[in-house]
């Protein structure tokens, strides 16, 4: 009989409305791959031999005590987190559907993962198990709709569209009823980790999957529930809520996307469903223990029921974000570290007063000492263990000087200064007494003006006399292009593109503090806006 399903359960009778009869299958030329259906309450006698017995493992999924109104969208996402979904049966009348992954292993992951979590579907609990059918023969004239959001996100998953280097094959649907949240971090002082994400939005479902990267300027990060339902009640308990006070804002929307495809597991992308996978390339790895002692740590971002705002104190976040540090740092301490190690520096161009120029983007660099025995090395000590998890996630693999320079914690302490009377040829400096620290005044608004670097630069001091002609020469003079430039605030202050970020890295260090006349010195910094 072409296209029936061989392995039927023993004793389940046949009836002439079966679903799988001959009458109703389509031959063998039929493409079952991507094809679902929908059968009516009386189309599911052949499959109660799978509420009765455990079965053996299949790549066929057995779903029951569905919810009465939950879409196939809601229910294909619940296998897309373990891989590719390639049929799907749902038996509305019963409350249940099959679900058919492409392979056994992505199943037997499937039931695995979700028996030490029990799914829920619009808030209700529902209930996984093998079927005993080990592929699912459905006929797609049946139900066209279900069919074609099934053909939809299988042409999504086969065109492996990414969002980032790490990230994301893309299944898209109708962005309200996707598991997934797309959330931009606004005036983000204190660092936000993968993990600090991954406590707060707990609070609402199981989270799958997080990508973390920086887009537009700005740290945002991609996260995954089992359930579409949660993300609806994240966003709308967390959206323009503050992680910590008068700073870090979370933005929230629905992403288009129902699944994430992660590669890695580190501090940029997490598959909590999938322990096993590599770390990547340069990317500190995950040691197992602190990622359960994150599990527990919920503590620290005791997120009250009241969300307003998340509340968390400065105290708190520094220690968030000291705990936050200790990820994958193969075993070193580094609660609240405020020392950097700076490496693969440009050694002919590179200086103490560069360095304290670009970091003190992110902080207030208190000291900084080139290696005398390893010039393309420094070590670069901030004033906070915040503003050296800042700095280092802001920097790290940004261009100086033509090289890709990596930022790390240092196992240092404090930079030590040399000795009274040593000469160490200008390698180290102390910068703790500058005037040109943009940190010291609490409340400065110097905290809500915190980017990533980017081809945009914002300009402030200027004076009155000051043409756009005048500062696209002195800018252009560092080595750049200068692409586009606007005035604004009554000429005391301007947006100013360069062609690239690095560019634009160039002439902050070059320019930043500048006597541009009448002893005004001009403030440069990075933009989150593009002209």
């Amino acid at each position: 009989m072409d296209g029936i399903v061989t392995d039927v359960p023993v004793g389940v009778k046949r009836g002439s409305d079966e679903l799988l009869s001959g009458s109703v299958l389509n031959g063998p030329s039929s493409n079952m791959s991507s094809v679902v259906v929908t059968a009516n309450g009386n189309d599911n006698k052949k499959f109660k031999g799978d509420d009765k017995m455990e079965a053996a493992p299949s790549r066929v999924l057995h779903i029951r005590k569905l919810p009465g109104e939950v879409t196939e969208t809601e229910v294909i996402a619940l296998g897309l987190p373990f891989g590719k979904v390639t049929n799907i049966l749902m038996l509305k009348g019963k409350n249940q559907a099959f679900l058919e992954l492409a392979t056994e292993e992505a199943a037997s992951t499937m039931v695995n993962y979700y028996t030490t979590i029990t799914p829920h579907l619009r808030n209700q609990p529902i209930y996984i198990q093998y079927s005993n059918h080990k592929e699912l023969k459905t006929d797609s004239a049946l139900n066209q709709r279900a069919q074609a959001v099934l053909q939809a996100v299988t042409a999504v998953q086969t065109s492996n569209s990414s969002v980032t280097s790490t990230a994301a094959n893309e299944n898209t649907v109708s962005s309200a009823q996707s598991p997934v949240l797309r959330i931009i971090i606004d005036n983000m002082y204190y660092p936000v980790t993968l993990d600090v994400l991954h406590q707060i939005f707990s609070k609402f479902g199981t989270v799958l999957k997080i990508i973390t990267f920086t887009k537009n300027n700005q740290f945002q990060a991609l996260l995954q529930y089992g359930d579409p339902v949660n993300a609806q009640q994240a966003k709308l308990a967390l959206d323009g809520q503050n992680i910590y006070n008068a700073c870090c804002t979370l933005r929230i929307d629905f992403s288009k996307l129902v699944n994430l495809n992660v590669k890695y597991n580190n501090d940029k992308s997490r598959d909590y469903t999938r322990p096993d996978l590599p770390s990547g390339d340069g990317q500190p790895a995950l040691d197992p223990a602190i990622a359960a002692a994150f599990a527990k740590e919920t503590s620290l971002l005791a997120v009250p029921g009241a969300l307003s705002p998340l509340g968390i104190p400065n105290a708190a976040a520094a220690a968030a974000a000291a705990a936050a540090s200790r990820v994958g740092m193969h075993g070193v301490s580094t609660g609240g570290n405020t020392v950097l190690l700076v490496s693969n520096l440009n050694e002919e161009m590179v200086s103490p007063q560069s360095l304290f120029t670009l970091f003190g983007v992110y902080g207030d660099v208190q000291r900084v000492k080139i290696l005398y025995n390893k010039k393309d090395s420094a070590l670069i000590q901030m004033a906070d263990g915040n503003q050296s998890q800042l700095a280092m996630s802001h920097l790290n693999g940004q261009k100086m000087y033509g090289k890709i320079i990596r930022v790390t914690l240092s196992k240092h302490q404090t930079v030590q200064l040399p000795r009274e009377g040593l000469d160490d040829q200008g390698l180290t400096k102390d910068f703790s007494n500058s005037p040109l620290h943009r940190f010291k005044k609490p409340g400065s608004k110097n905290f809500q003006n915190i980017f990533p670097p980017s081809a945009t630069l914002h300009l402030s001091n200027i004076p009155q006399n000051i043409t756009e002609d005048d500062l696209r020469t002195l800018f252009t003079n560092t080595g750049g292009n200068v692409k586009a430039f606007k005035f604004f605030q009554d000429h005391k202050m301007a947006l100013l593109q360069m062609s690239t970020v690095e560019e634009a890295i160039q002439a902050l260090i070059d320019l930043h503090n500048y006597n541009i006349g009448d002893n005004h010195h001009l403030r440069v910094s990075f933009s989150k806006s593009t002209i």
